[in-house]
């Protein structure tokens, strides 16, 4: 067994840890070592670089940890599948690219929390800010000197201005930024993609820092646990092949999402005593919320067909992806140059509500995220599901062994809002899709089809066939409870000392979106935090609010525009 020693150890090179890694390395007297237990992104892996690939890399275990939750109650007993990036740059490296930051009542809500008052939308927004190169253009809501590049969605296909249409017809809105003064809406959407590229967070922020002689990055370098000398936390063990080896830090950074990280926790003894002895591991520090509050957000396809052949299905054809990937890989353009998640919306299920409760993504092609189960022919598709749902699982380790996968439990559809929200969500998206913008495209509803009507078979066909839009989250939240795990104003876990965790497993509360934004700008406010560094000053600018009840829409309480 050898050891060595850092400043710095952060335990994942994911999403958060990305950040992390060029922030912290900035300064030269700071020696960071990133661990990332997957392999490299290589520049020639055109699984990793190509948008229009993205559904290659889920379900294979050379770029995903291929998780599966346990049978879940209300889903039929089905475990669902839950994809996690295996390579640097995490899940950033294997997701739809969809960039949205959640609506900023998101983050109000946060804030409502005992001592998250500094993680208010306003305290978010500079941080988002910095982090981004809005190409659509830099304001008081947008950045444009950050290194994540953010582009928009092109929407030149014909069923995405029917959809426009459509949903206009419906009676909701377009709006013109739904990262911006207005999330409720529809429009198109951010992506990080840029030049025909996946832009991964190893790629914006990683890649450009790699010669500084203070960073290493050691792939394929697998955390068994942490090392603790009394209630600090003095380094890891990690496997890499056959050896072992000690590392000591001066701080151990967790960011491996919202399951790797309770897991890393539980295996090196924090969490629920009773529960750590049951699998065969000795408590060395009582947190019991470690591993609980797991939240996601569930969605479903509603698929028609196409009479006119104006969709993208001939892309996937095996005799046409030849000339994809020509174009793709000598020119950046072509089918092959787009996640084709172009553009969406949020909406209100209900009065009930204070902002958007479902999410909207239009795609040009009838097909399931993982590729498979095609519609056959043309086709269009939306996904929808609730955002805010009150259901709560948790992530909890089996076995004393890291290589064993924790059990997961979401409960799903386990609650009446829940339940309510589903039926809502599926008759909202059957109302979109039948307005009279898709006459000349509708072939039918293909999923989940005209024998599926009540409420009653409409939550049937949900728990046979909804499947995660991978956003697991809340696991490690912080806040100043006795089931919180990580203190707000420092991100260092409660009661140890040299023990912080940076990523989507802080939260709170998941937001009502995509989550790779927020997580990005968690690691970019942890990153001040950590160094002691001026947090950057908060931000009040107006957003959009919905006055229920008939009365007019206002803004938050900074703002008077309408």
């Amino acid at each position: 067994m050898t050891e060595s020693r850092y400043d710095v150890v952060i335990v994942g090179g994911g999403s958060a840890g990305c950040v992390l890694a060029n922030r912290l390395s900035a300064d030269p007297e700071t020696r960071v070592l990133v661990l990332e237990a997957g392999r490299r992104d290589s520049l020639w892996d055109v699984y990793i670089h190509m948008p229009a690939a993205l559904s290659f890399p889920i379900g294979n275990r050379r770029y995903d940890w291929c998780y599966a939750s346990e049978p879940e109650p209300c889903l039929h007993g089905r475990r669902v599948a839950h994809a996690r990036g295996k390579v640097l740059g995490g899940s950033s490296s294997i997701n739809g690219m969809i960039f949205q930051r959640g609506n900023p009542l998101d983050y109000e809500k946060w804030a409502a929390e005992p001592g998250l008052e500094r993680w208010s939308y306003a305290h978010c927004l500079p941080y988002f800010k910095r982090m981004e190169t809005c190409l659509a253009g830099a304001d008081e809501y947008r950045g444009g000197e950050g290194p994540l590049v953010v582009e928009r969605g092109p929407v030149t296909n014909p069923l995405f201005a029917a959809f426009f249409e459509a949903v206009q017809q419906a009676g909701y809105s377009l709006t013109s930024d739904v990262n911006g003064y207005r999330q409720e809406g529809f429009a198109a959407f951010d992506r990080n993609v840029h030049q025909g590229r996946r832009l991964s967070a190893a790629r914006a922020y990683l890649h450009p820092v790699l010669q500084r002689p203070n960073l290493e990055v050691r792939c394929r370098a697998f955390v068994t646990r942490i090392l603790f000398e009394g209630a600090r936390a003095v380094g890891v063990e990690v496997a890499r092949g056959r050896r072992t080896e000690r590392i000591s830090a001066g701080e151990v950074i967790l960011c491996g999402g919202a399951i790797n990280s309770p897991q890393l926790l539980q295996l090196s003894g924090i969490g629920d005593p009773e529960h750590l002895r049951a699998v065969g591991v000795e408590p060395v520090h009582e947190l019991r919320g470690v591993g609980e509050n797991l939240q996601d957000h569930l969605e479903v396809y509603v698929q028609h067909a196409c009479t006119k052949p104006v969709s993208v299905a001939p892309a996937l054809k095996w005799r046409n992806r030849p000339w994809v990937g020509f174009q793709w890989l000598f020119f950046r353009r072509g089918p092959g140059a787009t996640n084709h998640f172009e553009a969406g919306g949020f909406v209100r299920s209900n009065e009930d509500v204070a902002y958007p409760n479902l999410m909207f993504h239009f795609l040009p092609l009838a097909i399931r995220y993982d590729g498979t189960q095609p519609a056959g022919g043309h086709g269009y598709q939306v996904h929808v599901g609730p955002m805010n749902s009150d259901a709560r699982g948790r992530v909890r380790i089996t076995s004393p062994d890291p290589r064993v996968h924790p059990a997961l439990r979401f409960n799903y559809l386990s609650t009446a809002q829940d339940r309510r929200e589903w039926v809502e969500a599926v008759r909202c998206a059957r109302h979109i899709l039948g307005q009279p913008a898709f006459a000349d495209y509708d072939g039918g509803e293909l999923s989940p089809g005209p024998g599926v009507e009540t409420d009653e078979e409409i939550l049937d066909w949900v728990a046979r066939d909804a499947e995660t839009a991978l956003h697991p989250s809340c696991t490690c939240r912080m806040g100043l409870d006795e089931l919180a795990v990580v203190h707000p104003d420092t991100l260092r876990v409660h009661g140890l000392e040299g023990l912080r965790v940076v990523d989507a497993s802080v939260m709170p509360y998941v937001t009502n979106a995509n989550i790779y934004a927020p997580v990005m700008m968690i690691a970019e406010k942890a990153a001040d935090l950590i160094l002691g560094n001026e947090p950057l000053g908060p931000e009040h600018v107006p957003f959009y609010r919905h006055e229920p009840a008939g009365e007019r829409a206002t803004e938050s309480r900074a703002g008077g525009r309408e």
